[in-house]
């Protein structure tokens, strides 16, 4: 297994479209990194850079401790020794399920009685043992999707790719073949990087998880440090639902543009002084709902939850999104709202950037 190293990296397109600004950015040996951000963002964009599908237009990617990227090089894809998983799974109908897992291997003009060890192998890693004479048609969505892990994985990669891999399986086979995947590539110590737009999945299975928006990255860290200390507003906002006030920090401490919304400096989470102007986070957990037929919130959405009701209400024109245990408040009921923590981002910085658009 390898490590992947990008330097300043970018990527522009020829009609001056930026794909990807200036990427810096590390994944160990063995390391199971997640790509997310919004749509646009560049994260399929990077993954298809490392792949060697797309060629950087600046910068230096290396895999293991070769260039396969730079200024006067390309490797293409067959030669980076790379495995990759696509959403659509691409398993052949007409050929059996061991042809299929065997293709590469045809490819790189392995000896036969090579190949059928090394399938055999696979198919045993991957829980398809005795598969091999099966017809792809007759398997079940997550078995054509463990066909295509195996055909990715039988020769001997250095990293896996994985490009939106489980996001066309239905729940909750999604999340059982989540466990197996990490599980798997642990057991391995494959180097992997994942692609998806399932937030939920890229803080359950990265070591570390890497934000990305309109080609640059904003955040790179562990899923607990990502969730509870954002580093910026859209990160907060797209990671964790958080809900958004511009405002400027006073002597007592947060008060909204425009809203009532106001926090002491007990509750504050700053790196700011007094008379900055920026954005407050306010993620949904931090939120406290209290009945009060005098409430300036009205319940608008509340679906319960199996760790905590999902619960939005209208705050003088602000949806805010709560996660409440206790009690689900109903559609249309009153209430008081308290924060109990919130992150403050000064404006000028990350913080206030909008996500891309489409």
């Amino acid at each position: 297994m390898s490590s992947v190293d990008l330097h300043s990296v970018g990527l522009t397109y020829p009609n001056g479209t930026v794909g990807l600004d200036s990427v810096d950015l590390r994944i160990a040996d063995g390391e199971f990194v997640a790509l997310v951000g919004p749509s646009g963002s560049g994260k399929t964009t990077l993954l298809r850079t490392i792949a060697g599908f797309l060629a950087p237009t600046t910068g230096l990617i290396r895999i293991g401790d070769s260039v396969v990227a730079d200024a006067v090089t390309n490797v293409p894809p067959e030669r980076r020794q790379l495995g990759m998983v696509f959403q659509q799974h691409a398993v052949w109908p007409h050929w059996n399920v061991g042809r299929n897992i065997e293709y590469p291997l045809k490819l790189a003009k392995v000896p036969r009685a090579e190949r059928q060890d090394r399938v055999a192998a696979v198919m045993k890693l991957v829980g398809l043992e005795g598969f091999a004479a099966r017809n792809p048609t007759t398997l079940s969505g997550g078995q054509r999707q463990r066909v295509a892990l195996a055909r990715a994985l039988v020769g001997d990669p250095q990293v896996l790719l994985l490009d939106e891999a489980l996001s066309a399986l239905d729940e909750p086979l999604r999340d059982a073949l989540r466990l197996e995947l990490q599980s798997l590539t642990r057991s391995i110590g494959l180097t992997v990087v994942h692609v998806t737009h399932d937030r939920d999945e890229a803080l359950a299975l990265a070591d570390r998880v890497v934000v990305l928006d309109q080609g640059r990255i904003q955040q790179i860290a562990s899923p607990p440090e990502l969730v509870s200390h954002p580093a910026s507003a859209l990160v907060a906002r797209f990671m964790a639902d958080a809900t958004l006030f511009e405002g400027t920090i006073k002597s007592a401490g947060f008060q909204a543009s425009g809203h009532p919304c106001a926090v002491g400096y007990d509750v504050l989470d700053t790196r700011s002084g007094a008379g900055k102007a920026g954005t407050l986070a306010v993620l949904p957990e931090d939120v406290r709902l209290h009945a009060d037929v005098d409430g300036a919130a009205v319940v608008t959405s509340s679906l319960f939850g199996r760790s905590g009701n999902d619960v939005i209400v209208n705050w003088a024109g602000v949806p805010v999104r709560c996660r409440v245990t206790g009690r689900r408040p109903l559609v249309g009921e009153r209430m008081t709202v308290t924060i109990g923590r919130a992150l403050f981002y000064p404006s000028g910085s990350l913080a206030v950037r909008e996500p891309a658009p489409g």
